[in-house]
């Protein structure tokens, strides 16, 4: 995928002799690597919005149904949106619910509109089976890319938390150090 803020984060390196680190550091850490899982868990939801809305063109292509103009696909996007409420695996309540403005976010924003955008979705019907189904590939592919990144991104998460609790729990860090 080669985003250098994103390939930083999940160098085994970042993550590499916590104990040596200050508690202010982990912190910081952890919340930079949060951040970054926002944004990575925002571009996969597009994707996975836009996959929906070309899968679901290529059933109504499939049953034989009339082309649908963008005002009925506008009408239409609830339910296909609807469809898929979760996605399977072990959901995590996010911490941020916005992404922030960031070089992954942005970057791979751009490569999820290089494959399909806002004016591509409006004019779905003017595709063929084949360039639709190529989409579909597409966005798969980079919905796939984006949850492996942030799954490992979660590993990461994962051990800072982990060394953060371990400090309180042995006293290296106080409670009272969060109130200051």
């Amino acid at each position: 995928m080669d985003i250098p803020e994103l390939d930083r984060l999940l160098d085994n390196a970042y993550t590499g002799d916590l104990a040596s680190r200050s508690i202010e550091e982990i912190r910081a850490m952890r919340a930079e690597s949060q951040a970054v899982e926002t944004g990575l868990s925002y571009v996969r939801r597009l994707a996975q919005g836009r996959l929906d809305i070309v899968a679901a063109d290529l059933r109504r292509r499939r049953e034989g149904g009339d082309a649908p103009d963008l005002h009925s696909l506008v009408e239409h996007l609830p339910e296909i949106l609807g469809e898929r409420v979760h996605a399977p695996g072990v959901g995590r309540l996010p911490t941020l619910m916005a992404p922030r403005d960031d070089e992954v976010t942005r970057q791979l924003t751009s490569r999820l509109d290089a494959i399909v955008d806002a004016n591509t979705l409006g004019a779905l019907e003017q595709l063929d089976d084949d360039e639709a189904l190529a989409l579909t590939n597409q966005l798969a592919d980079l919905e796939r890319q984006v949850s492996e990144r942030r799954q490992a991104l979660f590993t990461r998460i994962d051990a800072l938390q982990a060394e953060l609790t371990r400090r309180y729990k042995t006293g290296e860090a106080s409670v009272e150090s969060l109130l200051k």
